[in-house]
Parts: C-alpha cells; structure tokens; sequence
C-alpha cells in the first residue's frame, strides 16, 4: 500500500511511524513532511492546506489510504475531498472538523446536549463582550477567539484590563484574523487537566490511553502558552473512576450528540478535560491527534494503527482491538531559544544518527530538515524526545538522558517535564 500522512510536526512523524510497523505498507509519503520523516518517507512539497493540490498529487501518486491530520486541513474539507477523488481517508469531514473549527459551535453543542462544561457567553460585538465582563466582574476569566489560532487563540485574564484587552486584540486588531470576529467568554475551571484521544467511528467510541500535557514554555508552569513542551502517559490524574465517569457523561454523548447533528464524527475526536472539584469538565474538543501527547500515546499503542484508521473509516471499529501497553512514556520537547516568540533556525543538530535518532529513545521531528545527510533546525518546537519505561520516572530519566546527548545552538527545554505537583 502506499499511504499519503498530511502535516509535518512531531504528531505526524509518530504517526507515519506506527503506520511503518505494518508489513503491507510500501511507502509513505509525506506532504510537506520534515527531516526525520524524510528518513524514511517520501516528502512531498505540497502544503497541507493546500486541498486541491493534496488531492491531485494523492491520485497522480496512486495513493491507497490518506491520513488527514492537522486541524486546518479537516475544517477546510481535505478529508471529504480524497473521499470524493476516490482515496480513502482518515479524518472527519468538514461538517464534524467544526467541534475543533468553531468554539462557538462547540460550546453550543455541550449546552445543548447536557455535556459538562465551563459557564460561557459568545460574542460577535465588541461593546457587548466588555460590557458582559464588567457586569460579571469574575476573574480570572477566559477569553477566546471562536476559530482556529495555531493552539494560541486562548488568553485567562487575570483581571479586567487583560481581559478588555484581550477581547480588543481579537475582535478590533485582529491578531488572529478571522478566527477572532467572534469571541467566547467563560468561567475559569481549576484542576488538573488530562488529554484523552479518542478512536470513533460514529457508533463506537475507544479511548486511547490518557495523557499531560505541559503548556508553558518554562519550569514550573511560567512563561507563555506553547503548542506544548512535553508530555507524559498515562496521566496520574485520570482514575478509573474518573474515566468512567468521563465516558458516560462526555465521551459517549458528545459522539451522540454528533449524530442527532447530522454531523456523525468519524476520525480522532481528541477530549481536552479538567478535573474539577464537581468532576470531569470539557475544557476543548480537537477534531484530531493532539501535539505533543500523540508521542507518547502512540508508542503505548500496541495494535496496528493502519488496521484501526480502516476500520473507522469503514464503521468497523466495534471488529477490531485497540489494546496498550501498561507501560508509561514520556516525551520531552527540544525547542528553538525565544520560542513560542522569536527564534533563529538553520542550526546544525548533533547527537542523532543518520535516521534522525538516538539510542533507547523516538526521536520525533517537528521542525527540522535534512541535507546533505544531517539535520538542522527549521521551526520552533524541534524535536520530541520519547521514551518507555515501567513507570513514569524510568521513562523520564531515559528521555532527559538522551536530550543531554542531543544538541544545537539556542536549545530550550523544561526540565520539569511529568513532575507532578
């Protein structure tokens, strides 16, 4: 078979990699793809919101099975598109990708369907959306663009001014575009957070093993919002009484209360959660594998992942087994000094072996690229470090022993990666 994955971060490289494990799969193409990817599969210069060029190049390369995998491209239709073009495909349509592609919509629907969830107004005029702030006077408060904002278009104000100004930012300048002519304003939860990824066919629902992610750019949880800096699995969080309570409340309804829209979501329907002190509330919903906790969920994963992505495509999903491992991973997240702000790349990498990895750990490439046989940087989050071990602690002193042996100018990472406060 030949298998076209759509994206280019660490995500998608953890997912072409599982999908290498199966003995049917004769090559891989990646659109755009990165460096450790290009080890092994066959980068493609399409970009990955680029629908019709995605499609063309998918029928002209004789693609068997597509994997759809970042946000953009799902809310924009590519999913619908390959299954038009007669190429099967991983990934929701566009009609379920709103859940991630529209915070109002999703935030509607939980309201709608009893589905627990933070207290929220939404808002289209800027003076209305102040005025609702000043009158509740609850802070702090969360501020978000209603669409999509590269991970970035949420900001917690932790008093009226940031909050004003947040809503000015989005709604008059704004810094995220389209994305913030429409806003939600909710009710600050407290608790741990837990990220549950999910396999859905519409008719069945199997949660992946749960996962933490770590946000903010420096230890202790300080500095700014990062698209994540590391993360472990399972998360310690997420009891089995909780995950019960998660699937009869949250997990179950949502698919249903998908359905009864028209919009039946086929695909990984990704559960951002907060455990609160009344239970398991939903803080987002992602239409698809999460970055970086899909680097860890993954190398528990102890199925064959092409064999799940045809079965849900194929509503199949009740015929076939998704176990994992009790085992426990850990990925740590190398960077770009100055990320998620300014940052310099083109820096040469060390430490790594002509695939791109390191000795007792997955190396997950995210922003790099590969000449002349070595590797360099090219975006922000630059690799993701992952290892297995027994628990937790073992799995993270073998990640943080191999990002010591890994090096290029510049590098930032947390040092405080699955502690647990």
């Amino acid at each position: 078979m030949k298998i076209l994955v759509v994206g280019s971060g660490g995500r998608e490289h953890a997912i072409a990699l599982k999908l290498k494990e199966n003995p049917a799969v004769e090559e891989i193409f990646a659109a755009p793809g990165n460096g450790g990817m290009a080890a092994f599969c066959t980068n493609v210069g399409v970009k990955a919101t680029d629908v019709e060029g995605m499609v063309a190049f998918a029928k002209e390369a004789g693609v068997d099975f597509a994997v759809v995998t970042p946000d953009d491209p799902l809310v924009l239709g590519m999913a619908d598109a390959m299954e038009a073009a007669g190429i099967p495909a991983f990934g929701p349509s566009k009609a379920a990708a709103v859940i991630e592609g529209s915070k109002v919509f999703s935030k509607n629907l939980m309201k709608k369907y009893g589905i627990p969830t933070a207290k929220y107004e939404t808002f289209d005029d800027e003076a209305a959306a102040v005025a609702y702030l000043k009158a509740q006077n609850v802070y702090p408060a969360v501020v978000k663009a209603d669409g999509l904002a590269l991970g970035k278009g949420v900001i917690i104000a932790k008093n009226e001014q940031e909050a004003v100004d947040a809503v000015h930012s989005m709604m008059s300048d704004r810094v995220f575009g389209e994305s913030g002519s429409h806003v939600v304003i909710e009710e600050y939860l407290e608790g741990p957070e837990v990220s549950v990824l999910s396999f859905t066919d519409g008719q069945t629902l199997v949660p992946m093993i749960s996962s933490k992610d770590h946000k903010r750019a420096l230890d202790n949880d300080e500095g700014l919002n990062t698209g994540g800096m590391g993360t472990i699995a399972p998360n310690p969080y997420y009891t089995p009484e909780i995950a019960k309570r998660c699937m009869e409340e949250i997990f179950l309804p949502t698919m249903a209360a998908m359905n009864a829209e028209g919009r039946t979501f086929k695909g990984c329907l990704y559960f951002g959660l907060m455990i609160t002190r009344d239970g398991p509330k939903v803080i987002e919903y992602n239409c698809r594998f999460g970055d970086p906790e899909t680097q860890v969920v993954l190398p528990l994963l102890k199925s064959d992942l092409l064999t799940i992505f045809q079965a849900v495509r194929d509503g199949r999903l009740s015929e076939v087994p998704v176990e994992f491992s009790d085992e426990s991973a850990a990925c740590v997240i190398m960077a770009s000094g100055g990320y998620p702000q300014k940052y310099r790349t083109g820096y040469e990498i060390s430490g790594l072996d002509g695939m791109g990895q390191a000795e007792g750990v997955t190396v997950y490439h995210a922003g790099t690229k590969l000449e002349g046989g070595k590797f360099f940087t090219s975006g922000g989050r630059v690799l993701g470090v992952t290892a297995v071990g027994k628990d937790r602690a073992e799995a993270l002193a073998k990640s943080y022993a191999a990002v010591e042996k890994i090096s290029f100018a510049d590098a930032h990472y947390r040092r405080d990666i699955g502690r647990i406060r």
